[in-house]
């Protein structure tokens, strides 16, 4: 077996003797290799460790008065910190959401209705992740508000000239993400901020694909609202959170008892903010020890095993460079992602199309950066995670060569 096989929920972390083993070295089962990290992580079992006794032991509402609220308001302080911390905010400026989506809903919906304007103008980018997309149809179909879809270029970026045509007097908010979820490309985004704030508008950064893969800090940025999302950093899913620079009014997206400062009514989840806080505790830490390096070298490892497997082949989608450490996007000619997949039970990963009653489709993404319809439709996102490790990669590289050299 191989080192990316991660053990199932609630399987023994001990050795044989019953000592601890290492991070490092968690146990693993006969799984596939796991080359699907954009889409969702394993939950480290220190973030499992650190959120259990909010289950069981502090249950209490962090709210109360009373003792039993005592600590678990004192653990809801400190995730809030720890969040802030990863994304260089105050603490005050953390709200906990239950998803990345919502986060996104509060962002846009939040500053077209708290904006006092009778015209509303939403700028965002073709490829943005739906949350953000379907959010702005949304509110162009409710509220009344105008939206520009802004085009990328062929590596999937937007170009400030682009977003400065676009600002008009009418324009409340740009939101653009950090990094794409297919092809990892980095945008541009303190270049795009700038234009944003100089001409009044506010700039909202979805960064559930960057946070804790990527240095960010929102000062340096000059984000005004940004995404975090919990099941993208070995948290559990329904944890995220939104940053939400002070004195940036909003509408709430849920009414009630005035939580998370009156932006998301009803009693917090202790459990999964520790969770999400631990989570970007350790993200945090990551970064500071350089292992996005070597998950960059292994990344690319893994593109040159299938370049040296497949010469002439094997075609890069996306940036060479500014994209996340992580992430190896390619298509490979002759062969549709799907049907690899398919041949290669030995990994687990994302394809560049879409499944509707069994026809498949290119990714809107890919397509939108140009990309003809087979390319598309070959293409494979390859995402590696924290125990990613060289045998995986040559797994996996030696499953897809065998799979491709067939077709």
């Amino acid at each position: 077996m191989t080192d990316a096989h991660l053990s199932r929920p609630g399987s023994a972390r001990r050795g044989s003797a019953g000592e601890p083993v290492s991070l490092d070295h968690p146990v693993y089962l006969d799984h596939p290799v796991y080359l699907d990290h954009n889409a969702t992580t394993p939950v480290d079992p220190r973030v499992t460790e650190a959120m259990l006794p909010y289950l069981t032991d502090f249950f209490g509402n962090p709210s109360s008065s009373h003792s039993y609220g005592t600590e678990p308001r004192r653990a809801l302080d400190e995730a809030r910190a720890q969040v802030a911390a990863l994304i260089g905010a105050r603490p005050a400026e953390v709200v906990f959401m239950s998803s990345g989506s919502e986060a996104d809903l509060l962002a846009l919906r939040g500053v077209v209705l708290a904006s006092g304007r009778t015209r509303h103008h939403v700028i965002t980018q073709v490829t943005e992740h739906p949350a953000v997309l379907e959010t702005a149809r949304g509110l162009e179909r409710l509220h009344g508000a105008r939206v520009t879809v802004l085009p990328v270029d062929g590596d999937g970026l937007v170009a400030p000239a682009a977003l400065a045509a676009a600002l008009t007097e009418d324009t409340v908010l740009v939101s653009v993400m950090a990094a794409n979820n297919e092809t990892g490309a980095h945008q541009p985004i303190a270049a795009l901020s700038a234009l944003t704030r100089a001409h009044g508008a506010l700039f909202h950064c979805d960064a559930a694909q960057a946070a804790g893969k990527i240095p960010l800090d929102v000062r340096a940025l000059g984000v005004d609202l940004l995404t975090v999302v919990g099941h993208k950093m070995y948290a559990p899913k329904a944890t995220a959170a939104l940053y939400v620079r002070e004195g940036v009014p909003l509408e709430p997206v849920v009414y009630g008892g005035g939580q998370e400062r009156g932006l998301r009514a009803g009693t917090e989840n202790v459990a999964l903010a520790v969770a999400l806080g631990t989570a970007a505790r350790l993200a945090a830490g990551d970064l500071a020890d350089g292992r996005s390096l070597r998950l960059a070298a292994l990344r690319d490892s893994l593109h040159r095993r299938l370049t040296e497997g497949l010469p002439g082949r094997v075609r890069l989608n996306g940036p060479a460079e500014d994209r996340l450490p992580n992430t190896l996007n390619v298509s490979i000619d002759g062969a549709r992602g799907h049907e690899l997949l398919a041949a290669c039970p030995e990994i687990a990963a994302s394809t560049g199309s879409a499944c509707h009653s069994g026809t498949h489709e290119p990714s809107p993404v890919l397509t939108a950066m140009g990309l003809p319809a087979e390319r598309a439709l070959g293409a494979l996102r390859l995402s590696l995670g924290r125990w990613s490790g060289e045998a995986d990669i040559a797994t996996a590289a030696d499953a897809l060569i065998r799979a491709a050299a067939v077709r």
